[in-house]
């Protein structure tokens, strides 16, 4: 048990939105699914939003009520990160968005992590699934009949799509003034993790991570974040624009099906990819698309991103 405990130190942290209606149902769900991963597993819950404090006594979260915030009411991360390195009992963290459920898998990829290597950082990508009901966690079954439900019904987001950062106590020291909940700041995160020699591991093929669906109300405090919206673009000025963007097959290393961590070859051609994808393949599927347009519609042809 003592071997399984040491496997298991880490502390999440997260900030929430306000906990009403179904906002109030998935990121319950979120903060639960982390809890059960382990007795020892620590939550800490930045921000005053309205329903916090309510939610860190029912489940026994650490609440840190006090955030710095931007005009716009927005959280700047910085102030987050260095506080939860501060106070975190466990020698490894986790950042994740608050509508992420895990399950025993992440566990799994941790300690393999962990037994691997002392410093990295592990990322993976999302299955967006439609979740409108509390999760039901004194059922045995409810991890296994989620992770099915996902890999069936689910959609799995491409690797610009960061919900999650596992490192070790210490990164991050020195990070620029980023705001959650808009562009960017995930993929400085990777390129910083690379520019400091750890390695970042890429757990695709061996977790996953399951986001709730949700919509985007202002009314009710959500706002979603586009590349060209004024908050995502502060976040890339003070990053030092898009060269320290990284997306997930930036990764050094990748967990396999089988639980072994081994390195990821293709990574040394990741600026020549992403290089022919905007100047090569893009302009040529636009062109295509475009010069094709008119013979597809008297067929009745159209792309995957019209279809209902």
């Amino acid at each position: 048990m003592a071997a399984l405990q040491r496997n298991n130190m880490l502390t999440f942290f997260t900030t929430a939105k306000a906990f009403r209606g179904h906002d109030g149902v998935i990121q319950r769900n979120a903060l639960a699914s982390w809890k059960f991963l382990h007795a020892d597993v620590e939550v800490i819950l930045f921000g005053d939003d309205e329903g916090a404090a309510e939610v860190c006594a029912e489940l026994g979260l650490r609440h840190e009520p006090e955030v710095v915030r931007h005009v716009s009411g927005a959280k700047y991360l910085n102030s987050i990160f260095a506080r939860a390195q501060e106070i975190a009992r466990h020698e490894y963290l986790c950042f994740s968005n608050c509508d992420i459920v895990l399950t025993a898998d992440f566990r799994c990829a941790f300690e393999r992590a962990k037994d691997w290597r002392e410093q990295f950082l592990l990322v993976s990508r999302r299955w967006d699934l439609d979740i409108t009901e509390p999760i039901h966690f004194e059922r045995p079954e409810w991890a296994r009949e989620l992770r099915e439900l996902a890999l069936a019904d689910g959609h799995r987001q491409d690797e610009s799509w960061i919900d999650f950062f596992l490192f070790r106590k210490g990164m991050y020291a020195n990070m620029p003034a980023m705001i959650v909940g808009h562009c960017y700041w995930d993929n400085w995160m990777i390129w910083q993790a690379l520019a400091e020699d750890a390695p970042v591991i890429d757990g695709d093929r061996f977790l996953v991570p399951v986001h709730q669906n949700h919509g985007y109300n202002p009314r009710f405090g959500r706002s979603k974040g586009v590349a060209t919206d004024p908050l995502s673009q502060l976040n890339l000025r003070v990053i030092g624009g898009k060269r320290h963007v990284r997306r997930i097959d930036a990764a050094t290393h990748r967990i396999a099906r089988d639980g072994r961590i081994r390195r990821v070859v293709i990574r040394n051609f990741y600026e020549p990819r992403e290089w022919m994808r905007y100047n090569v393949w893009l302009p040529l599927r636009h062109g295509v698309l475009g010069a094709t347009r008119p013979l597809r519609t008297v067929l009745g042809l159209r792309s995957k991103a019209a279809r209902p």
